[in-house]
């Protein structure tokens, strides 16, 4: 069984940053992609960026250039750097373990950023 846990969300004025963490218990992170989304109130949830387990990266056209994800397996986590935010980025961010060997997905709880002056 795979926890996710996020943290670093916040209150952030336009124009800030901030960097959320999403940390994986057990043994297949290093070996799973990992992804950042979110869900606005009323929206569905929808895909910020993704990583794979070799490092490629993925972004929405909405947060490339924005956002940067990184992991680092020594650790078990994965990043969020989040630059010049703005208030539609406001939203509560998932961190998710996708692991294609056995066809699993997990998702952690969710941490709420908020973009607002």
């Amino acid at each position: 069984q795979v926890q996710l846990v996020e943290s670093g969300g916040g209150l952030v004025q336009p124009g800030g940053s901030l960097r959320l963490s999403c940390a994986a218990s057990g043994s297949i992170f290093r070996i799973s992609a990992m992804g950042w989304y979110r869900q606005a109130p009323g929206n569905e949830r929808d895909l910020v960026a993704t990583i794979t387990s070799d490092g490629t990266t993925n972004y929405a056209a909405s947060t490339e250039g924005r956002f940067t994800i990184s992991r680092d397996n020594a650790k078990n986590t994965v990043y969020l750097q989040m630059n010049s935010l703005k208030p539609e980025d406001t939203a509560v961010y998932y961190c998710k373990l996708y692991n294609r060997a056995i066809m699993k997905t997990y998702w952690g709880q969710g941490t709420q950023v908020t973009v607002s002056s």
